[in-house]
């Protein structure tokens, strides 16, 4: 089974299947295309790979789309019958979560005798509607491959994610500055995607945190990681500086201190850790570069400290949602312990 933590088949519960599960990069034509998961985005991207890669090899191809909630009798059959000059077709099914009865039955008996030069893409969000055909897809039934859109959950998969769309653009970006930009979009792969692209296009040479900061400083979480960092490294005025600055621009507390407590916790779970980044960023769920910075963040800490570190933040996450009246003194507060390295403040 191909895996891949930009969002391939790691932890997709289809290990009974028998036909090929791909990650979205790896796409490739098939008479049949299973795109199976909840990550829209990523089936997107995949879909028009795999349509752009149609088209290079035979610019004649007919795209047709089709939803399987709407489906009417006979327009698969339709579509896929062979056309007067033979061109190759693809043909996009969304919606394969919601199928109507029609649809479902007519595409499990196409599975029995797909149509030449015609590939099939079933687009499935997740849920059990469809699991009759789902399950006939992956018996092996028609040449089919899946490839599997599994949600970014993990900052180490965004931050694969991300770094491959440099990789693969043959541009370098800084670890620091990788890590910036993952956390200014913590939530949309989409937005993600397009900055990596508006980054890509805007600028030459290397990505750095200066170029990250110049473009996407104002987003909150980026703010919120700056604060992080300098009080983690011991230095409570620049801390302090850059809390009040982003306060100031609109920061929500929040967000701010959830950045500490990701920061602290994976500091934790790297203490006391022994091998290379790459030996132990399976067993920890961490890429490389985070289990090398969070040693670097962990000089000047002590396991006492630390533990006190994360105590405090468990006390102002509750302070800023509600149980404190001064949210903001609770992050002051919270700056100034972390910046002594757990130490107690008067």
């Amino acid at each position: 089974m191909a895996a891949s933590p930009r969002g391939g088949a790691r932890g997709a519960k289809t290990a009974k299947a028998a036909i090929p599960q791909l990650a979205w990069h790896e796409i490739r034509p098939a008479p049949v295309i299973l795109l199976s998961g909840p990550e829209d985005f990523l089936a997107d991207r995949a879909s028009r790979l795999l349509r752009d890669a149609l088209r290079d090899r035979d610019p004649s191809l007919e795209v047709h789309d089709l939803t399987a909630d709407g489906y009417g009798p006979g327009e698969l059959l339709t579509l896929a019958s062979p056309s007067l000059f033979g061109e190759p077709r693809l043909i996009r099914v969304e919606n394969v979560e919601k199928t109507t009865d029609a649809f479902l039955l007519e595409m499990i008996d196409y599975l029995e005798s797909p149509a030449d030069d015609v590939v099939v893409v079933l687009r499935h969000g997740g849920g059990v509607r469809g699991k009759r055909l789902l399950d006939a897809v992956r018996s092996g039934k028609g040449g089919a491959v899946e490839v599997v859109c599994s949600e970014l959950k993990r900052d180490s998969d965004r931050a694969e994610f991300a770094a491959a769309e440099f990789r693969h653009a043959q541009r370098a970006i800084a670890p620091a500055a990788l890590r910036s930009l993952v956390s200014a979009f913590t939530d949309d792969l989409a937005e993600l995607a397009g900055a990596c692209q508006q980054l890509l296009a805007d600028t030459t040479g290397d990505i750095t945190v200066e170029t990250v900061t110049r473009y996407y400083g104002g987003r909150v979480e980026t703010n919120a990681f700056a604060v992080a960092d300098a009080a983690i490294a011991g230095d409570y005025g620049q801390a302090l500086g850059l809390l009040r600055h982003a306060l100031a621009t609109g920061a929500d507390p929040v967000p701010m201190v959830a950045a500490f407590a990701m920061k602290l916790r994976t500091m934790a779970k790297v203490g006391g850790s022994r091998g290379s980044g790459g030996q132990l960023a399976g067993s920890l769920g961490l890429a490389p570069w985070q289990i090398d910075r969070a040693r670097r963040d962990l000089q000047g800490w002590n396991e006492e400290g630390l533990g006190r570190a994360i105590l405090a933040v468990a006390d102002a996450d509750a302070q800023v949602k509600g149980a404190g009246r001064d949210p903001v003194y609770s992050l002051e507060m919270l700056v100034r312990m972390v910046a002594a390295r757990g130490l107690p403040v008067g």
